[in-house]
């Protein structure tokens, strides 16, 4: 990773984390009511496409969280997680996704970095998850 692109993590790294500190439980219900046109966002717009699979793991631990099913994830990855996805959705958010892929390039990085951030919380999930499913079977 050269220079740029490092800073560009590192800012969109501050900007998760000072902004996911605002994320209420409201948000969170959001996030779970909307997720069906969030996950279109993923499915429709070039960059975020290579994001699908993430963003439906995303979505879905943000839907176990709410149900009250997973709850051994810090609240900071799920509010880093929610604030990721509403910003996602949220046609004109910093680089406006009205602006021909540079926009979309936009909410590619800050999901890649989200997914950074909580790499090990969502592999736990995941784990979790499978661990669950395979008992109910």
């Amino acid at each position: 990773m050269d220079k740029n692109e490092e800073d560009v993590k590192n800012f969109n790294e501050k900007f998760i984390k000072e902004n996911s500190r605002s994320i209420t439980e409201q948000d969170l219900q959001k996030v779970s009511d909307i997720a069906d046109k969030i996950e279109q966002k993923f499915i429709n717009r070039g960059p975020l496409k290579r994001f699908l699979d993430d963003g439906k793991l995303l979505i879905s631990v943000i839907k176990d969280y709410i149900k009250g099913q997973y709850r051994k994830i810090p609240y900071w990855a799920i509010a880093a997680i929610a604030f990721t996805l509403l910003y996602v959705f949220n046609p004109s958010d910093v680089v406006p996704d009205i602006l021909p892929m540079l926009g979309l390039v936009d909410d590619a990085t800050l999901v890649g970095v989200c997914l950074y951030l909580v790499e090990r919380e969502l592999k736990d999930y995941q784990i979790w998850k499978q661990t669950s499913s395979d008992h109910r079977e």
